[in-house]
């Protein structure tokens, strides 16, 4: 039997799978879901043939750090901006143009590739092009999860949102790595163009009256600085923000270290390199799944936590001897990953004003993602130089200590913010604040 529900209120979940799932049941939110679970898996064979084109090309754990660092320079350059451009303007029509745009880079990559007329300086320049189209597209299609889905389910959307990436790249990088082995790179880069009309249907398909108005903020100087101060002034927003940049800098630098491993420590090809992101991918999608099902119960603490056992995870994959055994211990560290990539984004989302969400997202991304500028060479160099499995130890060592490091702090932000929590929950039975 239905449990009834009064209005205002929803219905009690049901099972383990139902809470899992729950943000699915939200049209807009499916749209969405499915449309980028269909682009991104092309945008991971396309990761995937870049680094192989560069390795092809220069066979230089520097130049890949540098390709693929190239692209999140733009984070670093205008990454506060483009948060609030997402802030700004309609998050639809932007990513409209991002992805479109995105599409024709890959179109690009596909015909110079089969021309043969591509090298590593241009790899860089059409690199840095689609970081900048990135550098905007991550925002607002960030900030856009919770104009789709009420505030109860947004944990479950942007869980469910990392668990589709995740499972993006078990099947971009398992028919990527076959792609290149039968025909070659250059169906990776035409097929990652196909794959954009997916998500430009959805986002054409959405129903406008079913999405959360958010008032956007009036155009005014110094906006963006406001954005800074306001992370800053927040410890919820300022701690988790500097965990991202340390661990995103040197731990979340797998499209580097994977293929530098699997050619250099393991002796493999285009294979081995689909395989290890396949099976770091599966463990994600286990995890994933694992956090979405919990609500909106997660605590700041638990961010630490699971940093401790990513990089824990990150140096036994580091040590591993054999390609079985990397094999064994890479969905444990694709589990780490999305347990700590999910934790900090819901924790920035549910701690900032809307107003201020796609600035927040868009120092979330610099974080994240933007640091590679620096990590990705850094890490590719240390690889090289030092022997691929130091291009893991130098990110899954600073992932433990600084967990170790941020743990009390954390857990003190979670005391203050439960204690704000009943400070504002008022007591049954007495009156409600004056009007």
């Amino acid at each position: 039997m239905t449990a009834p529900t009064t209005p205002g209120r929803t219905a009690p979940e049901g099972g383990r799978l139902d809470r899992m799932l729950s943000s699915l049941s939200v049209r807009n939110y499916r749209l969405y879901f499915w449309g980028y679970s269909i682009s991104v898996v092309g945008t991971w064979m396309q990761t995937l043939a870049l680094a192989l084109l560069v390795l092809r090309l220069s066979g230089s754990g520097s130049d890949l750090g540098i390709a693929t660092g190239a692209r999140f320079l733009p984070f670093v350059v205008v990454g506060p901006f483009a948060g609030l451009v997402a802030d700004r303007y309609d998050k639809r029509r932007l990513l409209y143009l991002t992805q479109s745009s995105s599409a024709g880079i890959a179109v690009l990559f596909a015909v110079l590739t089969a021309l043969h007329a591509i090298d590593v300086p241009l790899v860089i320049v059409l690199s840095l092009a689609l970081g900048m189209l990135t550098v905007f597209d991550n925002p607002a299609r960030q900030s856009l999860i919770p104009e789709l889905v009420p505030r109860e389910r947004m944990t479950n959307a942007v869980t469910l949102n990392s668990v589709s990436v995740n499972m993006a790249r078990v099947l971009g990088s398992a028919v990527g790595g076959g792609l290149v082995a039968a025909v070659g790179l250059t169906a990776c880069f035409a097929l990652n163009a196909v794959s954009f009309v997916a998500v430009i249907v959805s986002l054409a398909m959405m129903r406008t009256a079913e999405m959360n108005t958010v008032d956007r903020p009036p155009r005014q100087k110094g906006q963006v600085r406001a954005g800074l101060r306001y992370v800053r002034r927040t410890p919820a927003l300022l701690l988790p923000l500097v965990m991202l940049t340390v661990t995103g800098m040197l731990a979340y630098e797998f499209p580097v270290t994977l293929p530098l491993v699997a050619r250099g420590a393991l002796h493999g090809g285009a294979g081995t390199y689909g395989a290890m992101a396949a099976m770091m991918a599966l463990g994600a999608v286990v995890g994933g799944l694992s956090i979405a099902g919990r609500g909106n119960r997660q605590r700041s603490g638990a961010l630490a936590v699971a940093g401790i056992g990513w990089g824990v995870a990150i140096l036994a994959a580091a040590l591993a001897p054999s390609l079985a055994w990397e094999l064994a211990v890479l969905p444990f560290v694709g589990y780490g990953a999305i347990a700590f990539n999910s934790l900090s984004k819901t924790a920035m989302q549910l701690a900032s004003l809307p107003s201020m969400r796609g600035r927040v997202m868009a120092l979330w991304s610099m974080a994240w993602g933007g640091t590679t500028v620096i990590g990705g060479p850094l890490v590719g160099w240390v690889g090289q130089e030092f022997g691929s499995r130091w291009s893991l130890v130098v990110g899954g060592a600073p992932s433990v200590l600084l967990g170790l490091l941020m743990l009390p702090a954390l857990r003190r932000s979670d005391r203050d913010g439960r204690a704000d929590e009943d400070a504002s929950t008022p007591v049954p039975g007495s009156p409600g604040p004056a009007s």
